[in-house]
């Protein structure tokens, strides 16, 4: 497994597509050692993957997101934060951090709001005399906050491996996703003071009227999604439907952005998003299979933490776990992977699973923005055309504030149990 762990990385540095990377040293491991092994057995796991019913809302967030994003949703957002906070020092920074934490409430992927609130965003960052590179680390990193945002993709898959609720695990990401934005918001308007970046005018109370009346129907999206979860009214599944309509009726009846090419693309384009994604969760559960066959839990975690560990023992095993390997792997397969190590050990400590998932999906959202591997890195690049190094520079100080954050979360469970507690679920 060590050697498998090591192709692996080598083609990762070598370019490989993440799938070829994933499975071509998973199947060349299964021929050497096993060679007797009935290959349907691997295509019967990867289609496990697929089989838990609560997956069927990731395509339809997916296309609910393509459809705001196609049309004039995002910048109506950012217009409409802008008027408010625009003229306080890191007023335009704070704009970028308000509007990637709301319009995660829509996409629910990190690389969604990089596209949608980058695009808008980062040519009035550098206008203002924000540095590139802290225009695209601030980018990168507060899209991660859409990961913890309901609804979230990354918590999706880890209520589908862990069997946890995945609705309190909606309501559990709210407060760290508004904890992140706070830590975001006080470092940027500080940082701007003492560069000295111009401040914009205060806008006028008409335009302040007329920006919120052009946006805040974008805000209708997270509350049926959250408000009809947290209500009892739908299950997640129902809301990414519900979502799916507001979304048609929004763009397509009331800003009359929606045209039929347009949908079109939104609905092609969701299909092939879904399409990764359930490659990468059938990836992800032939890997889980494989760790469960070969018993490496209960050969390695006893060596690791004991065979009586502590909660706080597990949870910062768990935590570095995660934190590196979302440092080099997609957060969708590091959940399929670990999750069946750890599991065993969060049921025999009776750590909360909806508290630990919190955790999880935190680390997920640090790993994105973090090097060598981190997928929003590479989303920057692609969309900006900026190079890697330019991309990396300055995202360590909002990277130590993630992990500031993980800390406080740790230490005030609260903080993600809170919501879930309240509404009974």
């Amino acid at each position: 497994m060590g050697i498998m762990g090591l192709i692996m990385v080598a083609m990762l540095m070598l370019g490989f597509p993440f799938v070829i990377v994933l499975l071509g040293p998973l199947l060349a491991y299964l021929g050497i050692t096993m060679p007797n092994m009935n290959m349907q057995v691997v295509i019967q796991q990867v289609i496990n993957g697929f089989v838990p019913p609560s997956l069927v809302c990731v395509p339809m967030f997916i296309l609910a997101a393509n459809i705001m994003t196609s049309g004039k949703a995002a910048a109506r957002l950012v217009e409409m934060i802008r008027v408010y906070v625009g003229h306080i020092p890191g007023g335009l920074a704070i704009t970028t951090n308000a509007s990637c934490t709301l319009f995660g409430a829509v996409s629910g992927s990190t690389q969604a709001t990089v596209s949608a609130i980058g695009g808008t965003m980062r040519p009035m960052l550098l206008k203002a005399g924000y540095s590139s590179s802290f225009s695209l680390g601030l980018i990168i990193n507060a899209s991660d906050i859409a990961l913890l945002i309901p609804p979230s993709i990354g918590f999706i898959v880890y209520g589908v491996v862990t069997s946890t609720s995945i609705g309190k695990l909606f309501l559990a990401g709210i407060g760290p996703g508004i904890l992140i934005f706070l830590l975001f918001s006080i470092f940027v308007f500080f940082y701007s003071k003492i560069k000295k970046i111009a401040i914009m005018e205060k806008a006028s109370k008409a335009e302040r009227h007329k920006a919120f009346k052009d946006g805040y129907l974008v805000l209708g999206f997270p509350i049926i999604v959250v408000g009809g979860i947290y209500a009892g009214i739908f299950s997640p599944t129902e809301a990414a439907a519900a979502g799916v309509a507001y979304a048609l009726i929004l763009e397509g009846l009331i800003y009359r952005t929606l045209t039929f090419e347009k949908l079109k693309k939104a609905i092609l384009d969701a299909g092939i998003v879904t399409g990764v994604v359930f490659i990468l969760v059938g990836a992800g559960q032939v890997f889980s299979w494989l760790i469960s066959f070969l018993r490496i839990p209960q050969a390695i975690m006893p060596g690791i933490i004991g065979t009586d560990p502590t909660q706080l023992q597990l949870i910062i095993v768990v935590v570095i776990a995660y934190f590196i390997a979302c440092m080099f792997v997609d957060p969708i397969v590091a959940i399929y992977v670990l999750s069946p190590i750890f599991q065993p050990y969060v049921v025999m400590t009776g750590i909360d699973p909806v508290f630990l998932g919190t955790l999880i999906v935190l680390q997920a959202a640090v790993g994105s923005a973090t090097p060598p591997f981190g997928c929003d890195i590479f989303t920057a690049q692609l969309i900006f055309r900026r190079p890697y190094l330019e991309v990396i520079r300055k995202t360590p100080p909002f990277v130590l504030i993630l992990i500031f954050s993980t800390v406080l979360l740790i230490i005030f469970p609260q903080i993600a149990t809170f919501l879930p507690n309240a509404a009974g679920l």
